[in-house]
């Protein structure tokens, strides 16, 4: 199936006129900066069809003769397959606003053709554009945005179906080239049922479910500051007591971690971070090798923090790099207990940040001498 990238015209690729909003001369032509050399990438180093979509208000009447329109759309055109860009479709809708007509953005009836699921991927397709239009347009389709501007979204729904908001063209190139690094992982024992969904790459977002209060609030904060959305669901033998819960999450979790860095190409694969919390002092650093270790340097004064042991720290993470196949180093110091572990969450959760990173110019490289991690 195809992967769309619907692409507004004005404000988008060239320049929208601040007064009249009408691009009905050759003065009036001008490209936003690095588009063109951006759309050239996505076309040529992407799979994904490029399809115009553009409300042109009152084409062809007499607020917008069609012989002012033709020949700036046209030398745009001709510009942008000079360049090796070329689109599959050129969508325009003539209407006004007040007409509400099915055709005009963001309903989709000029797009119909593209609700075929056996020809069109739209859950995997964007929409680029940059006024709120465009964003509810994304959500009619069932696709997800791209926003192009400054402008804050507030509604929620705009928010949610917003993957990218940026002002920035390369940008843009970076976040459709890199590939998703997305993973499930279902555990299932006689003494825990367990869900992870992990997206490494997302706005730091988190469901998180274990039964222990506590451990949740550590799980929000590996999500929040890795940037990594991240939902867990776990049903665990609780009654029994903590262990159980604590170490399958923990083997749960690195397994999405291995899945989602897939074959590890582009990422810079080591992190550290030194991380101050008031009177704490944590430093974490992982390595994403594909061998598991773990070096523990911190010692906890009370046997629990909220509902949590604290003998259970050491294992949550020894149980991590088990699955994740990586090196872990933790050095704590503190003299609040909850300060501590807080801060070793957030400190891991740095690490992690800056061991994923990727670069698109390393994306075919392994960072490894040995050729596999």
């Amino acid at each position: 199936m195809k992967k769309v990238l619907f692409i507004d015209r004005d404000g988008t690729i060239i320049q929208e006129p601040p007064v009249d909003f009408q691009v009905d001369s050759l003065e009036k032509l001008a490209f936003l900066p690095k588009a063109i050399s951006n759309l050239r990438k996505i076309a040529e180093e992407t799979d994904y069809e490029l399809v115009m979509v553009t409300n042109q208000d009152g084409l062809g009447t007499d607020s917008f003769p069609e012989d002012t329109f033709w020949p700036a759309h046209n030398k745009m055109m001709d510009t942008l397959t000079g360049e090796n860009i070329v689109f599959a479709d050129v969508h325009i809708d003539r209407t006004f606003e007040h007409e509400n007509a099915p055709t005009r953005k963001p309903s989709t009836g000029m797009l119909t053709k593209y609700f075929d699921a056996s020809q069109y991927d739209l859950a995997n397709s964007y929409v680029l554009g940059d006024r709120l239009t465009d964003i509810q347009l994304a959500i009619n389709l069932g696709a997800k945005a791209i926003y192009l501007g400054e402008k804050t979204i507030e509604q929620a729904e705009h928010i949610e179906a917003t993957a990218l908001v940026t002002a920035d063209w390369d940008t843009i190139y970076e976040f459709l080239r890199l590939p998703e690094r997305k993973a499930s992982v279902e555990r299932i024992t006689k003494e825990t049922k367990i869900w992870v969904e992990l997206n490494l790459d997302g706005k730091g977002k988190s469901q998180i479910e274990t039964g222990l209060g506590f451990f949740d609030h550590m799980l929000d904060q590996l999500a929040k500051h890795s940037g990594a959305d991240l939902k867990v669901k776990v049903i665990g033998d609780l009654h029994i007591d903590e262990h159980h819960t604590v170490e399958d999450t923990a083997l749960a979790l690195g397994e999405a971690y291995l899945k989602a860095l897939g074959d590890k190409k582009g990422i810079a694969r080591y992190g550290y971070f030194l991380l101050p919390m008031d009177e704490a002092l944590i430093h974490a650093a992982i390595d994403f090798s594909g061998r598991n270790w773990m070096v523990w340097d911190a010692k906890y004064s009370r046997e629990k923090i909220g509902d949590v042991p604290t003998e259970m720290f050491f294992h949550f993470f020894k149980s991590f790099t088990d699955t994740a196949k990586c090196n872990l180093n933790i050095k704590a110091e503190a003299d609040n207990e909850h300060h501590k572990i807080e801060a070793t969450f957030k400190a891991f959760a740095k690490a992690i940040k800056m061991a994923t990173k990727r670069e698109i110019k390393d994306l075919d490289i392994l960072p490894s001498t040995k050729g596999v991690l």
